[in-house]
């Protein structure tokens, strides 16, 4: 049985096959009977969940290629950013990964359209319109800039985090802001009125420290455990964004792979349907450890109208900005919602 966990980290797999009398025929690369290793990357943190999960995905998947499959998982950092395993896959040296929407939206910008705030108002709406409108349509996007859109891996809902709570837009302005190089991120902060302050994910926990931001944006799973809670324990349910990752291969790497070989990392990476649960399991566990003394506080309908209120404005701006095929994907999330809402109101 395969094993899922929520936490988002970033990896890439390298695919061996060998030959022999009895074993299954070399996969495409491979040459003779050796066995051909290349290797998995990735930005995990070590006896983490996160990291569980791509062992295990290891282990399945080498389990159902009965040895032709060989994976070698680098999936500390050691290969770099998240940034450099993008620039590795489309250089044809990563073959597999998992890269956040935002930093695949430098790539296909309407994935940037997935973070416009208050898009999706709960889990089960999201994944109404996702599974049935969006898959499709982002992996012709993907297919377009050289990658394959294996499937969605969920990050959660996106909240404010800060040394001190803020429970309204009113309260976040002026505040040095943490964004992200992303546009929606930085139009998000734009329309709270805060200082925007953009850095990279790993200088976000020296930089609380030091007193150079005071606030920023996240979802629980890359917010609970990995420093920052330590820094900012004050943290505002806004659930602005739902924030997404992709699974990625590379394409020309994906289309020379035989049949089996694509079944195998397709069926035995943890489904969508996995992945939700564990995300959504972890992020409970997260806010009710007393260990990690996270102060978290949900918002009344009140603040929430007024989060909305404030940055209801983006959208408009994210599509001016996208352009490409954003508009024709936003009318078809609009008419998902819609439906999704008749389907709820009629049960």
């Amino acid at each position: 049985m395969k094993v899922s966990f929520p936490f988002v980290f970033f990896a890439a797999l390298l695919l061996v096959a060998c030959g022999g009398d009895g074993t299954p025929p070399p996969a495409p690369g491979a040459t003779g009977t050796a066995s051909q290793v290349i290797t998995i990357g990735g930005t995990s943190t070590p006896n983490t969940p996160g990291s569980a999960m791509w062992l295990q995905f290891k282990s399945d998947a080498e389990a159902a290629s009965q040895g032709r499959l060989e994976l070698k998982p680098l999936i500390y950092g050691q290969l770099g950013s998240e940034e450099q395993l993008l620039s590795g896959l489309r250089r044809g040296r990563i073959q597999f990964a998992n890269l956040s929407a935002q930093a695949t939206s430098t790539l296909a910008p309407e994935l940037s359209l997935l973070y416009t705030p208050y898009l999706f108002r709960d889990e089960a709406e999201a994944d109404y319109v996702y599974d049935r409108y969006l898959t499709d349509i982002y992996r012709e996007l993907l297919a377009d800039v050289g990658l394959h859109l294996v499937t969605w891996y969920e990050i959660g809902f996106h909240s404010v985090y800060g040394r001190e709570q803020i429970l309204t837009p009113e309260q976040a302005k002026g505040r040095r802001f943490r964004v992200s190089a992303s546009l929606n991120a930085r139009l998000f902060a734009k329309a709270i009125g805060a200082d925007m302050i953009p850095l990279g994910y790993g200088e976000i926990v020296p930089s609380l420290q030091t007193g150079l931001i005071d606030a920023g944006e996240n979802s629980i799973s890359l917010y609970a455990r990995t420093g920052i809670s330590a820094e900012a324990p004050y943290l505002t349910l806004t659930r602005h964004v739902f924030g997404m990752s992709v699974i990625v291969a590379d394409l020309k790497w994906w289309q020379a792979q035989d049949d089996a070989t694509r079944q195998i990392l397709t069926d035995t990476f943890p489904s969508i349907t996995e992945s939700r649960a564990a995300t959504r399991a972890q992020d409970e566990t997260d806010l009710g450890d007393p260990e990690l003394g996270i102060r978290w506080q949900a918002l009344t309908p009140e603040q929430r109208d007024q989060w909305e209120q404030a940055t209801s404005g983006v959208a408009e701006q994210l599509l001016e900005d996208i352009g490409g095929r954003s508009r024709e994907i936003y009318a078809i999330i609009l008419k998902g919602k819609a439906e999704y809402a008749a389907q709820k109101d009629g049960a």
